[in-house]
């Protein structure tokens, strides 16, 4: 059995399964593990320091697969301006022709998107910004549930009701996002009305991904409860790693009067990218995981990890469900 969706139909991929970009994880290797496995992957376009240095990544990319794959661009607000459409330039100059946007409206770089054949998927967190994306023209739209790593918005709607809420309100695929590691999540996704999963942490701890070896070892040994909300009194939530620095930063915010330049040494990104996810030295900064942390108990091969995912879905879709369910 094979798991046909729209999904896989418009974007050319044998399993509805992504692993969207992650800043300082979405590189060749592990995005072209994930391309072979027969799965859709982004490279991080900011994961690179220059859009000449994004199209080489591209190259290196495509030297390691000849199946599609696509490149991530997320737009936030930046204390150092992002050349933004110097980026847009390189991937469309590298051929690429399936884009993940995500943070600000990506509307004014959809004429030039779309005129060069590429398709979009835009990451949203609430069902009013799904619909504005879907009117604006993109193709699909990733849904991130409260559950997920990153910038899970302000609304704290779980999964279990924003998907259906996003597959009910909207007309192009929706992708599931947001603690989603195995067999059961695709399916319940797929029951959900979504038409892909997306997974970020469990991408994370596989053998192609470049994080350090005591960052993956950490993610196994966590569990559920081990994330951390930050940033919510300057409306600007975020889903971490629960560690020393987390929860330092979680101490400050909570003082009366608090400001995010109270906090933003604790908080720089490089700090993360380098001192975590270069060193290991997991309590040294803040790096994104999701609730799915709950569910990682390995470190497989990103073939092996969608294998198993496949194989578990269609098992229980197929005898599982029928075995445990009784219909009169």
């Amino acid at each position: 059995m094979t798991i046909s969706t729209r999904f896989t139909e418009l974007f050319g991929v044998e399993h509805p399964i992504v692993c969207g970009g992650m800043v300082a994880v979405g590189r060749a290797p592990l995005i072209a593990a994930v391309a072979e496995a027969g799965a859709l992957g982004f490279l991080s376009a900011l994961t690179q320091p220059t859009p000449e240095d994004l199209a080489e990544e591209i190259a290196r990319c495509r030297d390691l697969t000849d199946k599609p794959f696509g490149v991530n661009i997320t737009m936030l607000p930046t204390i150092k301006p992002v050349p933004y459409d110097a980026y847009i330039d390189a991937i469309i100059g590298s051929g690429i022709t399936v884009v993940e946007t995500a943070g600000r409206n990506p509307e004014p770089y959809l004429p030039q998107l779309k005129s060069a054949g590429v398709k979009v998927i835009h990451k949203a967190v609430a069902v009013r910004h799904a619909l504005t994306a879907q009117r604006i023209g993109v193709d699909a739209v990733s849904i991130d549930g409260f559950e997920c790593a990153g910038h899970p918005g302000e609304d704290d709607i779980g999964g279990l009701v924003l998907i259906p809420a996003a597959t009910r309100a909207l007309d192009i695929p929706v992708i599931a996002s947001g603690g989603l590691a195995d067999g059961r999540g695709l399916v319940a996704a797929l029951a959900l009305g979504a038409e892909a999963i997306n997974m970020g942490t469990r991408f994370v701890a596989t053998r192609e991904s470049s994080v350090h070896e005591k960052v993956k070892q950490q993610i196994v040994a966590n569990d559920e409860r081990s994330t951390q909300l930050i940033f919510r009194p300057f409306r600007n939530t975020a889903r971490v790693a629960k560690n020393a620095v987390s929860t330092a930063i979680a101490e400050i915010e909570s003082r009366p009067g608090s400001l995010f330049a109270d906090v933003a040494d604790l908080a720089a990104g490089e700090r993360g990218r380098t001192r975590v996810l270069g060193d290991g030295a997991v309590d040294d900064g803040v790096w994104w995981a999701s609730q799915a942390q709950g569910l990682i108990n390995d470190i497989p091969s990103c073939s092996a990890l969608i294998d198993d995912i496949v194989r578990n879905a269609e098992s229980i879709i197929a005898d599982r469900l029928g075995a445990a369910v009784s219909l009169r």
